[in-house]
This record gives C-alpha cells, structure tokens and sequence, in this order.
C-alpha cells in the first residue's frame, strides 16, 4: 500500500504508532443502486448472511463478556442488540423493501433504519424513547457486514495499539474511550478547543482532528502513526518513517519518565510565588490520575459528564455517590463541582428544553441558563453536592453567569437546598463556598459586582475566546481565527485576574490555556497564581513554573497588555519563553 500523510489539528500531543480501526455511523449516506429482477433473492440472501454474521459477532462478544470481568451493563446492552436484531422489524422487513422497490441491501435497510427511528422519536416514555441509539448501533453493525467492514472486536489488553478512526465523535463518544486504553484517535470534523478535543487531551493519548476525508481515504487495520504534536497522520509509513518514530516515541517516554519526579515538589516559583495546580475530571474514574500527577485539588469537576452515555438521568443519591467519591478521594484538598453544563456541543436526549433544536446551541438554552429553566433537575444536583461537602473541601462553580440576577437566582436555590436537607436532618457545610466561571465578555465587564457575591472566580479561556471573536470553536473551518493572543483576550484575562486580585479573591484559570506550557508565563505575570487543567499536563506546567522568575517577566507581559500587533505579541510570547 502506498504511504500518504493527512494533516489537520493536533489536539493532544504525543506519537502513536497502531492498527486502524474504522468506526462507522449509519447516519452518513449509503449507496443506492437497482438490483435487476435475476438478483433480488441473491440480494436478499447478501441480507440475510450479514444478519447471521452479526448475530455470530455478538454472540463472541457474550462469551468473552461472561469469561471476562465485563460490567453487568455490558451484558444488558449486548441482550438488548441482540433482541433488536432479531426483531422481524429489522431482519425482515428490509427483505420486503429489496423486493418491491428492487434496491441493494445497505439502502433497503438505510430505510427501515429511518422508518423505526421516527416511530421511537414518537414515543413519550424517555427511556424507551432512547432505544432508537441502540436500533442505529445495530443498524452500523449490518452495514459494516455487507460493506465488507466488518467491526473488529478488539481482543483485551490490544486497545493499546488500536488506533479509532471517525468521521466525527461526540464528547459522548470520546467519554467512553476511559474504559480502554486505545493508542489515538483521529476524526475528520471537529476544533482544537471542541468539548471531544478537551475530552481527548484528559485521556492523555494523541489525537487529530479536521482531518476532513481520513474516514474515507484510510482502510480497516492499516498502519497509522498519529504525530498530535505535529497534526499529522502518516498512513502506512515506509520503514525509515518507522524507525524515526519509534525513537521520538521512547525519547517522549523518558521525558515523561523525568516530569514524574517533580510529583511532590512544591510548585513555586524561583522568587518564591507559590502556585496552585489543580486538575479537571469528568467522572470519578479520573482521581487515580489526579493523584498520580500530584494535583493540590479538583479545579473543575465536570458533572455534565455523569448525564452522558446513560439511560435517563442520575437520580440524587447517584450523583451524591459520584461526588462524594471525589471528596473522599482527595483527602481534604479543595474539589469545585461544576453544575452542568449541558448544551452547545453536549447534548442529553430527552432532557425538557435541551430536547428541542436550537437555532445556535451556543448562544442559547445551555448552563446556567437550563438550570434555572427547569429548577427541579438543578435542585436535586445542588442537593447531591451539598450532601457531599460534609466529606471534604467541597465547592461549587455556576457556568456562564452574565448577570448579577442569575447569580442572585442561584444562590437563591442554593439556600432553597439547604432549607430543605435541614428539614430533614441531613448534614452538610452551611459554609460552601459558591464560585461563578467568567466565559463571556459581559462577565468581565461586570466582574466587580460579581465578586461582590462569590466566593472565587474561574475564568473558563476556551468559551470566554470563542464569545469574545464570534468563532464556533468546533468549527475547523473557522479555527484559524480562534487566537488565545488576540490582544482583545488577552486584555479581557488580565482585567478579570486584576479586579480578583485587587479584592482579594480567588481567581483561577480552568480553560485549555492553563494546561498549555507557552502560556503559562504569560499568566503567571498577569498575576494568576491558580491553574486547573486537565491531570496529563499537570507536570509539565509544574515544570514551567519552577523555572520561571515573575519579577523578571513582568515588564515583557505589562508590553504585551498594551500591544495591538499579533506578531509582535508572537515574538515577545517567544521571548517570554525562551
């Protein structure tokens, strides 16, 4: 096979040498062809001999399952694909559509696919009514048959050198690649700062988005090395390409191997400024790394994440469970839960208003803004975490405030909370400290009046960008205007660290550009002394700080505040880091 290389955006660093593995969405267009009259029931046997290799697939993966220490829920998603595929809705009834309308196997079944799809989305129970993904995920599973692709089940402990390749994948999706540990992945849509690529980078393996036709050009099992620090994918390397590759893997391992040793070390500047460096989590799941990367608290809990990949939603004491988790797991360092931040890019079917289309996801019924929207469901998360802050430091963090009436609302419910589990005898810290993230320009605006009611701030970089330049960050058409040092940002960061600073609250930066070594200076000398990021990077950001004299930057990053031209920001960012 000939080598050929595709290039997009590397979202996490780091080489990965591995097998393709193509994962497919019977969402994009199949084929449609006329099949004569001589060939239908040929067809029609193609149809039926994917059913029965499909049925064979499933029943190797409940063998490996119960030989195994698989979920109990795996075994239920296995039975409920199993009673799915058997349904004559489904092994039938594109039989009948080959037939009548004489077409191929993959459009017939396209279309029965579509039909039940619409007859779920009829249903008003949500739990059923959420069936319709299982339907689609069977529906992939013929496809990948009678497309000759079929799906490769991954034998345990071979993730490791399995590389996933997509067209797009959801913060969903990329969720549960947690459970296993695959070499990379890359997809064809998607933006440096998209919630899949913040995902991605907390798995701490290589990625590459915006590869924009990877899925179509690269086949099942082929050799990829996926260079998330150069942005490229190299598609069945030669030998010498290899070889290369190999030896920048093993010398980014024993850079790794040395970062480990700077676990227990204070991180504190050379002219003695102290700094917090604390790590962002999406499930509990994620402490072991925490604490592996010597973290001094959980920033910014991402709790949107315990709505995701799940039927229905948490119940209270599920969410209590998870919370709690983390509390306990931290040992008494400070963990800020973020209540949920659901819209945008991260959606949960059959959840009240979050259900409808929005005309622009990102300018509408998400955060705080749902919460307060549908107080029941924002009631019983603030009721889970304040059950959870009597087993540690626990804080809690209001996404996408803009006005001082939506904090006014929210700490109105928080006390409605508390009113209620002190009816009921239920402990907690009466004193929870409550913090507002700063994502959107009128949020730095108005951030004195802000911090007149919070506890501590957190400036969330990757939305406060996107809302400041107009620019879709999970658009990789536009992602080249997505600029962290567009002096208009960078001035919004440093108005915001300043007002914290000045009346002496916490302020903390929980966005992408907290984990990313090139800027750390320059917030160190905006005066930040708090950053969270995602656990991977917490060393190589202890790093930075460790060999860096605030005193000495100062007076480049005071230039740098004043300056209008990119690319003598660029240049002093430079001199910053050198």
């Amino acid at each position: 096979m000939p080598s050929f290389a595709l290039h997009g955006i590397g979202v996490s660093s780091g080489i990965a040498i591995g097998r393709a593995q193509l994962v497919s969405h019977a969402t994009l267009e199949v084929a449609h062809y006329s099949v004569p009259p001589a060939q239908v029931a040929t067809e029609i046997a193609r149809f039926d001999r994917a059913v029965h290799e499909v049925q064979k697939e499933l029943e190797g993966l409940h063998g490996a399952m119960t030989a195994g220490d698989a979920p109990a829920e795996f075994g239920a998603f296995l039975d409920v694909h199993w009673m799915i595929l058997n349904d004559a809705t489904l092994s039938e009834a594109p039989k009948k559509i080959i037939a009548e309308q004489r077409c191929n196997a993959e459009w017939a079944l396209t279309q029965q696919m579509n039909v039940l799809v619409d007859q779920f989305d009829q249903i008003e129970d949500a739990y059923l009514r959420e069936r319709k993904a299982d339907v689609v995920q069977v529906v992939e599973r013929i496809l990948k048959r009678l497309l000759g692709k079929p799906g490769a089940i991954v034998p345990a402990g071979a993730e490791q050198h399995t590389i996933l390749v997509a067209h797009d994948l959801s913060p969903a999706d990329v969720i549960q690649f947690k459970q296993h540990r695959y070499a990379a992945f890359l997809t064809d849509l998607g933006g440096a700062t998209s919630h899949t690529a913040i995902v991605a980078r907390s798995l701490a393996v290589p990625a590459v988005v915006a590869t924009h036709n990877g899925r179509q050009l690269i086949r099942e099992n082929e050799l990829l090395i996926v260079d998330g620090t150069n942005h490229v994918v190299i598609v069945n390397p030669d030998k010498s390409v290899l070889t290369e590759y190999r030896l920048k893997q093993t010398e980014l391992e024993l850079d790794r191997q040395k970062l480990k040793r700077l676990k227990t070390k204070r991180a504190t500047t050379i002219d003695g400024a102290h700094v917090e460096l604390q790590a962002n989590i999406e499930l509990p799941q994620d402490l072991e790394t925490v604490r592996a990367n010597g973290a001094t608290g959980i920033g910014l809990f991402r709790s949107e994440f315990l709505f995701l990949n799940r039927e229905g939603l948490p119940t209270e004491d599920e969410q209590f469970e998870a919370y709690r988790e983390v509390a306990v797991g931290m040992k008494g360092l400070p963990v800020t839960v973020r209540t949920f931040d659901l819209g945008a890019d991260k959606q949960k079917e059959g959840l009240g208003g979050l259900a409808r289309v929005a005309p622009n996801p990102a300018l509408g019924l998400r955060a705080i803004r749902f919460c307060l929207a549908e107080p029941r469901l924002f009631l019983t998360q603030l009721r889970a975490i304040l059950r959870a802050s009597r087993y540690g430091k626990v804080r809690i963090l209001i996404p996408m405030l803009a006005s001082v009436s939506e904090i006014d609302q929210t700490l109105a419910m928080i006390e409605q909370a508390k009113e209620t589990l002190r009816e009921q005898g239920t402990p907690f810290d009466s004193g929870i400290e409550v913090g507002g993230m700063i994502e959107i320009p009128a949020a730095v605006l108005a951030i004195a009046s802000f911090l007149r009611k919070l506890d501590f701030v957190s400036i969330g970089t990757n939305d406060l960008i996107q809302y400041t330049l107009a620019v879709d960050r999970s658009d990789d058409a536009v992602s080249h205007l997505y600029d962290p040092l567009h002096p208009a940002v960078l001035k919004l960061i440093a108005m915001a660290i300043s007002a914290a600073n000045k009346l002496g609250k916490s302020i903390a930066v929980c966005g992408e550009m907290a984990g990313e070594a090139g800027f750390t200076r320059l917030l160190l000398g905006m005066g930040l002394r708090n950053f969270s990021m995602h656990p991977a990077h917490l060393l190589t950001i202890k790093q930075r700080v460790l060999t860096t004299n605030v005193a000495e930057i100062e007076a480049i990053v005071d230039r740098m505040r004043r300056i209008d031209d990119p690319a003598r920001l660029s240049a002093l960012l430079e001199k910053l880091n050198a």
